[in-house]
Order: structure tokens, then C-alpha cells, then sequence
């Protein structure tokens, strides 16, 4: 027998050809999951139960900045709002999951 025999021998149409098993096609996609999580819904996840324990820990005298970029001082808090002193005589109403940080009195260093 000679090489082509052998190789047209391996490739007739009558000789079973191995499919890839269920493992095989799953693989690629639990992987891609598995980045997914760890590049998407775990750093989510982290940001929002720091941000949920930042509202727990609101109180009045806190300086914090709203997510509409609001600066000001609590003067009061309610279970689904604050009362932020914006300025002398001027008082909103906000709700608590629109506060996105508190800001100490010392300024940061950048750079």
C-alpha cells in the first residue's frame, strides 16, 4: 500500500468521524462565563454593597456629595431621604441612594 491509499482509506465517506463530545461545546462558553464574572459582576457587586454600607452609615454633620453633584451637609435623616444644608437658609430633600460619597475636610492629594 502506498500513502494515498493509506490516506483515501481514512477519509471515505464510510468511516465514522469523531464529533466533538457535550463537554467540548460547553467548555468555551463556561469559560467565557467565568471572565465575565470576574471581570464585570464581581467588581459590581463589591462596589455596590460598599456604596449600601455607606447609606447604613449616613448621619447628621456628614459633608457628602449627591450623584447629581450636590455638596452638603446632612442635617437630618429619614428612612428614604436626608435633609442636606446646601447653603445659609436653603435645605433639599434627597433621597439616601442618590448620596454617592462623604467628604472629609481634608483635601486629597493628587498625583
Amino acid at each position: 500500500m502506498n500513502t494515498t491509499t493509506i490516506i483515501a482509506q481514512t477519509n471515505s465517506p464510510g468511516t465514522p468521524q469523531k464529533s466533538p463530545g457535550l463537554l467540548d461545546m460547553f467548555i468555551p462558553m463556561i469559560l467565557m462565563f467565568i471572565i465575565m464574572y470576574v471581570i464585570l459582576i464581581k467588581p459590581q457587586q463589591k462596589k455596590q454593597k460598599q456604596h449600601q454600607e455607606l447609606i447604613n452609615k449616613l448621619k447628621a454633620g456628614d459633608k457628602v456629595v449627591t450623584s447629581g453633584g450636590i455638596h452638603g451637609a446632612i442635617t437630618a435623616v429619614k428612612d428614604e431621604t436626608v435633609l442636606l444644608k446646601v447653603a445659609d437658609n436653603v435645605k433639599i430633600e434627597v433621597n439616601r441612594l442618590n448620596v454617592l460619597d462623604t467628604i472629609s475636610g481634608e483635601k486629597k492629594e493628587t498625583g
